[in-house]
């Protein structure tokens, strides 16, 4: 998640380098097309106030979901209501499945994958898992340009196994808990949910990972 605007330079890469004639709304599975290849090969970085205004680019965006598969529950939270939490108007208040922001510059240090370090500084700073982290995987893509955030961002869904419980850490996260997929499925027929958290819970539920 990310505080700061305006000068702050983050990670874009161009519509056509990454979709290559393969869009696709919604999901599409990591065995499918490997885009975060793509990214990795065709990345730059530019103003993210310019980056927000031109569709012409995609911001990747490491979308971590925090899975405890013993206990078969997921980490749901409610972004912060406050502009001082939580910056972005359009996502305020919603809740949400994945943990992540825009990959800056101090991610990419060298060899390394900086989607990858970006996902995994974000999880740091935005959660207390209480217990330990396991596997990390990519699960897929998310891509949604039927509104105005979905346009210039691109989500690399990942799994983040955990062995024990996960609470919000900083203010961004106005709540949040471990819950099984039923229970996070009443939230969201009842609350405002953003859109990225729909498709990537119905891409879970498909891909039967709890019963592995």
């Amino acid at each position: 998640m990310d505080k700061e605007k305006g000068e702050k330079m983050i990670m874009v890469v161009r519509r056509e380098s990454l979709f290559r004639g393969d869009v696709f709304q919604g999901f599409s599975k990591e065995e499918e097309i490997d885009f975060q290849k793509r990214i990795l090969e065709n990345f730059e970085y530019i103003k993210r106030k310019d980056a927000e205004e031109d569709t012409t680019y995609k911001q990747p965006i490491g979308y971590a979901v925090l899975v405890n598969l013993e206990e078969k529950k997921i980490f749901v939270f409610q972004r912060g209501v406050r502009d001082k939490d939580y910056a972005e108007k359009r996502l305020q208040g919603k809740w949400a499945i994945g943990v992540g922001g825009h990959i800056d510059e101090c991610d990419n240090s060298g060899n390394d994958n900086p989607i990858k370090i970006s996902l995994l500084r974000e999880v740091e700073e935005e959660v207390d898992v209480k217990g330990r982290v396991g596997e990390v995987k990519v699960l897929g893509y998310v891509n949604d340009d039927k509104n105005s955030i979905g346009k210039v961002h691109f989500g690399i869904l990942y799994l983040v196994e955990v062995k024990g419980e996960v609470f919000p850490k900083d203010n961004e996260m106005l709540k949040g808990e471990m819950m099984t997929v039923e229970e996070i499925e009443k939230i969201f027929e009842n609350e405002d949910v953003e859109e990225w958290a729909k498709i990537s819970l119905t891409a879970i539920k498909e891909m039967k990972i709890f019963d592995n």
